[in-house]
C-alpha cells in the first residue's frame, strides 16, 4: 500500500522522465528498509537498554516504557533519513549495474551526471521531509519524553534555578576619562528564588563612570504591570566618584528599572534537542543579554546543525549514487557496510567541528557545515572518477 502511493506521488512530480520515475521507484523500497533498521538499532542502543534498567529497578509498568520509547523514536527515524538515503542509492544503483542497466543507459547516450539525478532529486525531497520532522516533531517528543521519565522516576525537578541566579549586563559605559566603551554595566544577584520572589540581592551598578551604587535587599519580584522590578526591605548605597559612600538610603518598598533578563534566566529552558528554530533563537537572544559566549557560541552551532543535518540527506545520496554507479558489484551486507564506514566517518567530522566551533577555531557557521562540506567534495570526486 505505502509503495502503491509512493509511485502514485512520484507521478505527480513535474518534469521527471520514465527513467527518472523508474529509479526513484527502485529507490524507495530500500529506503523504507533503511529507515526502519537505522531507527531500530538506534532506539535499541540509545534508549532501550536505559530504559529497562530503570523500569527494572524502579518497578515502571510496561505502559509506560513503550509510552517513553515511542517518544523516543521521532529523533532516531530523524538521524535514520540521511543514513537509510545512502543505503538506498548505494544498493539500488549497485543492482542496476549488476543486471547491466546501468550499460544499457549508457550505451543510449546516459551520463553518469545524468543517472544520479534521480537519486538527488529523491534525496532533495528527503530532506525537506526531514526538515519538517526535525522543527515539527522531534523537539516535542524529546521534551514529552523527558518530562515523563523524570515524573516517573521521581526526579522532577522546579522549573527554575532555585540557587545563586547571576545575571552580568553589558553595555554602552563612559569611563571617568569620557571615553564609552561597552563593558560590564550591572551586575545582578540573588541568594534564592522561589519562582515568584528572589531573596538575598545584591545589584552592583556601573552604568554611569565607575561603580556609582550598590543595593541590598531582603527580597524582589517583578512587576509585568509596569516592567520593573520591586525590591523589598533593603539599602541604596551610593557612591562617589572616589569611591566613599555620599549616601545611604534605606526603603521598604523600591521599585527599580531593571531588565527582567534575571527572572528568564532563572527559568529553566529546554534542551538542545528540545527546542526548534525559533526557541533556539529566543535562548540565544535571552543569553547574549547575559554576555554568556561559551553558551551563544554552543547555541548559535546547535542552531547551525538544525539547518545542515537535513541536508546530509542531499550528501549522502550524491556519495551513494557515485559508490553505486562504480563497476564493483555491492551486495547488501557490503551495501550495509559501507553505509556504516561513511556514517561513521561523517559523525566523526561532526565531532571535530563540534570541538573547533566550541573552542572558537571556527565560526558557528562553519563548525555546523564540515562534514557537508567535506561530503560534498568527497560525493563530488567519486562521481567525476566515475564518469571518466
Amino acid at each position: 500500500m505505502i509503495f502503491g502511493k509512493s509511485k502514485s506521488l512520484i507521478s505527480l512530480i513535474p518534469g521527471l522522465s520514465v527513467m527518472d520515475r523508474y529509479i526513484i521507484t527502485e529507490l524507495i523500497p530500500p529506503f523504507l528498509f533503511g529507515i526502519g533498521i537505522f531507527s531500530s538499532i538506534g532506539v535499541t542502543v540509545g534508549k532501550v537498554f536505559y530504559i529497562m534498567r530503570e523500569a527494572i529497578d524502579e518497578g515502571l509498568p510496561i505502559s509506560l516504557v513503550l509510552k517513553i520509547l515511542l517518544l523516543s523514536l521521532p529523533q532516531f527515524i530523524a538521524y535514520a533519513f540521511p543514513t537509510a538515503v545512502l543505503l538506498a542509492t548505494l544498493l539500488t544503483y549497485s543492482r542496476l549495474s549488476s543486471d547491466s542497466e546501468v550499460v544499457a543507459l549508457r550505451s543510449c547516450g546516459v551520463s553518469s551526471y545524468r543517472l544520479v539525478l534521480p537519486a538527488l532529486v529523491m534525496s532533495l525531497l528527503v530532506t525537506g521531509v526531514t526538515f519538517i520532522f526535525n522543527e515539527q516533531v522531534v523537539p516535542a517528543a524529546n521534551y514529552q519524553g523527558t518530562i515523563l521519565l523524570k515524573q516517573a522516576l521521581h526526579e522532577e525537578q522546579p522549573s527554575f534555578q532555585e540557587n545563586n541566579i547571576l545575571y552580568t549586563e553589558y553595555g554602552e559605559v563612559t569611563r571617568p576619562d569620557g571615553q564609552t566603551v561597552r563593558s560590564l554595566k550591572r551586575l545582578f544577584y540573588a541568594d534564592q528564588f522561589d519562582g515568584e520572589r528572589m531573596k538575598g540581592l545584591t545589584v552592583l551598578d556601573w552604568s554611569q563612570q565607575g561603580l556609582n551604587q550598590i543595593v541590598t535587599s531582603e527580597s524582589a519580584e517583578w512587576n509585568p504591570g509596569e516592567s520593573t522590578w520591586k525590591f523589598f526591605k533593603g539599602t541604596i548605597y551610593l557612591i562617589s566618584p572616589d569611591a566613599s559612600y555620599r549616601d545611604i538610603l534605606r526603603f521598604e518598598n523600591q521599585q527599580l528599572q531593571l531588565p527582567r533578563t534575571p527572572l528568564d534566566l532563572a527559568r529553566r529552558g529546554r534542551d538542545y534537542d528540545e527546542m526548534n528554530i525559533a526557541q533556539t533563537r529566543e535562548r540565544i537572544k535571552l543569553e547574549r543579554l547575559s554576555n554568556n559566549e561559551s553558551k551563544i557560541r554552543k547555541l548559535n552551532i546547535r542552531l547551525q546543525q538544525k539547518f545542515a543535518l537535513p541536508f546530509a540527506c542531499l550528501i549522502f545520496g550524491l556519495v551513494g549514487g557515485a559508490l553505486g554507479n562504480s563497476p564493483r558489484r555491492t551486495n547488501k551486507a557490503t551495501g550495509f557496510g559501507i553505509c556504516v564506514v561513511v556514517v561513521f566517518a561523517y559523525y566523526m567530522l561532526l565531532a571535530v567541528g563540534d570541538a573547533l566551533g566550541l573552542s572558537n577555531y571556527v565560526p558557528p557557521i562553519v563548525a555546523a557545515w564540515l562534514p557537508n562540506s567535506f561530503g560534498l567534495l568527497i560525493g563530488g570526486w567519486l562521481l567525476f572518477k566515475v564518469a571518466r
